[in-house]
């Protein structure tokens, strides 16, 4: 991707320019889809109403998580007043953003720069304390571990937030609908809607829209009691509600309960809740300094050996060799 860097539109045209900082393995999608809608915005406006500059830590190159190597403009200067920095991060978040990206954040933060990120971006804006007392949202993976370690923020399943001069994003293609907000406000809708044609983008969400498919689409059975028995449990992780709770309150009883998880899932309530409590505490456990035991609480397991147990029995390993051999890493969005 070659450099890139567009001046001022002359007149009384003001350029609003978007400072992309590119954390090392960050997601490609989200960067490309974002910087495409600013690109074919201009294209349809007829001048220049959109400018960017790729900046990042070394100043030189920036490498996606696939492996794409993309030319930097610039380090981690002082910015213009009127900037939009966008932290676009990836894999392993936390171990990218160092000192020097937090110090630099809240400096231009305290600048007057508006912040925004794409993905696991939201991560260093809320390393920098930026995000306290804010709304915002991160990729549906990382945000179990992100609501653990980042209390003072009030973390959403949106598909992007923006909260005063705060942006987030969840990653993927979240971006795009994030700049086709953006390009609305500034521009109108008529604006927006034509960059979506552009990109045959079809359908544009809004931050009322969630992150991932609904029950029924994602486990592939359309049983509306099942749905709400579903949502219920992941509802309740930390404090398990029983299957005579869960069958009761839409209507069932437990014999029927059972049979609706054998039938469409192959295996018991039981089972799929444990399933349920399992996989959020392995994303606690790779994504957060949480210690073993805390992670037990925070999946309703009273009892470290039993949490053992579970853990073990399903993933072939203990939760202790599981936080060592996934040491400094994080999950990608």
């Amino acid at each position: 991707m070659s450099r890139r860097a567009i001046s001022d539109a002359p007149g009384d045209r003001p350029t609003r320019r978007f400072v992309f900082v590119l954390l090392e393995e960050f997601t490609l999608l989200s960067f490309a889809g974002a910087i495409d809608a600013l690109r074919l915005a201009n294209r349809f406006l007829g001048y220049e109403a959109y400018s960017w500059t790729l900046a990042g830590e070394g100043g030189d190159v920036a490498t996606c998580s696939a492996g794409c190597r993309v030319q930097l403009d610039c380090g981690l200067e002082e910015l213009r007043h009127s900037d939009t920095a966008v932290i676009c991060g990836g894999v392993n978040v936390a171990r990218h953003t160092s000192k020097k990206l937090v110090s630099w954040l809240r400096r231009e933060a305290r600048r007057g720069v508006s912040m925004g990120a794409f993905c696991t971006g939201a991560h260093a804006l809320a390393e920098a304390g930026l995000l306290d007392g804010k709304r915002a949202t991160i990729h549906w993976e990382n945000h179990d571990g992100f609501a653990e370690d980042f209390t003072e923020v009030d973390l959403a399943r949106s598909v992007y937030v923006i909260d005063g001069n705060r942006m987030t994003t969840a990653g993927g293609t979240a971006s795009i609908d994030l700049m086709l907000a953006v390009i609305s406000q500034d521009h109108g809708p008529e604006v927006a809607n034509a960059v979506a044609d552009q990109q045959i983008y079809t359908s544009i969400r809004t931050d009322r829209d969630t992150q991932r498919l609904s029950v029924p689409t994602r486990i592939g059975v359309r049983h509306p009691k099942l749905a709400q028995v579903i949502q219920a449990m992941e509802g309740h992780i930390e404090e398990p509600v029983s299957p005579s709770r869960l069958a009761a309150d839409v209507g069932l009883s437990t014999r029927q309960l059972e049979r609706l998880f054998r039938r469409y899932l192959n295996r018991s309530p039981k089972r799929y809740y444990m399933e349920l409590r399992l996989q959020k505490a392995r994303n606690l456990l790779m994504q957060t300094d949480m210690s073993v035991i805390n992670v037990a609480l925070a999946c309703g397991f009273t009892s470290p050996s039993h949490f053992s147990k579970c853990y073990r029995a399903h993933y072939e390993t203990t939760p202790y060799r599981e936080r060592g051999s996934n040491a400094g890493k994080s999950a990608e969005a």
